[in-house]
């Protein structure tokens, strides 16, 4: 069974940083590219960032280019986002998400001093 298990978020003051993890198990992990969703209270859920099955391949959203970077750990089936320079329109449920269905239950990050 497809698994996905995000951890990392917590309170961040704006301008800080925090990095989220997302376990991955019940599929060969190196096969599939990974994106990272978030949502917003009141607002639709919107691509942050994906990354390609082998690593190489990137995509941001603009609101996040420059300060998030996505990565993957193959060895450990681990999805990561380094979150930096927060801002307080950060603040949201970020899940890993994987084709054609799949979700984490998310972790929650609020940006705020």
């Amino acid at each position: 069974q497809v698994q996905l298990v995000e951890s990392g978020g917590g309170l961040v003051k704006p301008g800080g940083s925090l990095r989220l993890s997302c376990a991955a198990s019940g599929f060969t992990f190196s096969d599939y590219a990974l994106t990272w969703y978030r949502q917003a209270p009141g607002k639709a859920r919107e691509f942050v960032a994906r990354i390609s099955g082998s690593g190489p391949d990137t995509n941001y959203a603009d609101s996040v280019k420059g300060r998030f970077t996505i990565s993957r750990d193959n060895a450990k089936n681990t999805l990561y986002l380094q979150m930096n320079n927060l801002k307080p329109e950060d603040t949201a449920v970020y899940y890993c998400y994987r084709v054609p269905f799949y979700w984490g239950q998310g972790t929650q990050v609020t940006v705020s001093s």
